[in-house]
């Protein structure tokens, strides 16, 4: 057992960004100097339960303690951006795990939103657009005032996601099946890309886990769509069209009609397929014509433990 780490020992931070596709992990010291980093399965409670998030958060934080030799009792403060957090009651129970493991840490569990807001724009004004297993924008002014839309999950919301696409790829399928629907090559491909047979297989696996066959799907319409397959591209095009949607929708709330709107892209579908990211840019610019793009910085795993530094340096200033 290792020996108790008072708190004036206590000066590692960490930093995770965790979705419905994967948790990333990120471990600073003192000067927030990034030193190790480590990946693990996905950590949305709301998607893939507790214990899967519990699992992946504390696999991908166990690898990098592990590679500097440290223990939970060195860690400082921890910011957690997770999809699903934006519920109050998630947000309450992740900071209770983290606290119950990490007994000198000063905790903060947030959104994905948060910490990619922070990876593009710090504490400057700005829009984020999330398009990965989820999608959602988020926006924040001057003032400090923040709007969002979407995020509220893939039965409800999510418009535009990898989700969203993977579901209207198999559904576009189906109906060239029943000639209620134009012909389209994902016919020919969708089952071996899914490594079964038949509708029945398929189905079984959409039942089983959803999350494991949509948002996957999309690296198929992506292909089929650089390869000029109508279907594919119009449901590319129809997703873009929704994330302008989300923008535009945060931009009007926040009043910036007549004016520069800077916008940052992050997620998992960005820089994945040549025909949609141009579908998104074209979109976004019929929706926000004064729109801005902003460059990000940083990842949001690294955009996370800069705030879980100053988190726990506020946490040495109070004592």
């Amino acid at each position: 057992m290792p020996t108790k780490i008072s708190a004036a020992d206590a000066s590692y931070f960490l930093g995770f960004d965790g979705g419905g596709t994967k948790t990333e992990c990120v471990l600073a010291d003192r000067e927030g100097r990034v030193i190790a980093r480590a990946s693990a399965g996905p950590s949305n409670p709301v998607r893939t339960g507790y214990a899967r998030a519990w699992f992946s958060l504390s696999d991908a934080a166990d690898s990098v303690l592990k590679q500097e030799k440290i223990h939970a009792g060195h860690i400082s403060g921890i910011c957690a951006g997770l999809g699903g957090a934006g519920r109050a009651g998630v947000a309450r129970r992740v900071t209770t795990f983290f606290e119950r493991g990490y007994t000198n840490a000063r905790v903060r569990v947030t959104t994905d939103l948060e910490i990619a807001f922070e990876a593009a724009f710090g504490s400057a004004e700005g829009i984020v657009l999330l398009a990965g297993t989820g999608s959602a924008a988020f926006g924040r002014d001057a003032s400090g005032r923040t709007v969002r839309a979407g995020g509220r999950g893939p039965w409800i919301s999510d418009e535009g996601s990898a989700f969203d696409i993977g579901r209207r790829a198999v559904q576009a399928v189906v109906l060239a099946e029943e000639h209620r629907g134009p012909v389209t090559g994902l016919s020919g491909r969708i089952f071996s890309f899914h490594q079964c047979r038949n509708w029945d297989q398929l189905g079984e696996q959409i039942a089983k886990n959803p999350d494991a066959v949509f948002p996957k799907t999309f690296s198929l319409v992506a292909t089929l769509a650089e390869e000029g397959d109508a279907v594919a591209r119009q449901v590319l095009t129809e997703a873009a069209r929704s994330l302008a949607g989300l923008v535009a929708s945060v931009a009007s709330e926040l009043g910036w009609r007549e004016r520069d709107v800077p916008v940052a892209r992050v997620g998992g579908m960005n820089g994945r397929s040549k025909y949609f990211d141009a579908a998104i840019d074209a979109e976004l610019n019929k929706s926000v014509p004064r729109i801005v793009g902003a460059a990000v910085g940083m990842t949001p795993a690294d955009a996370a433990v800069r705030m879980a530094v100053r988190l726990g340096n506020a946490k040495g200033n109070a004592a």
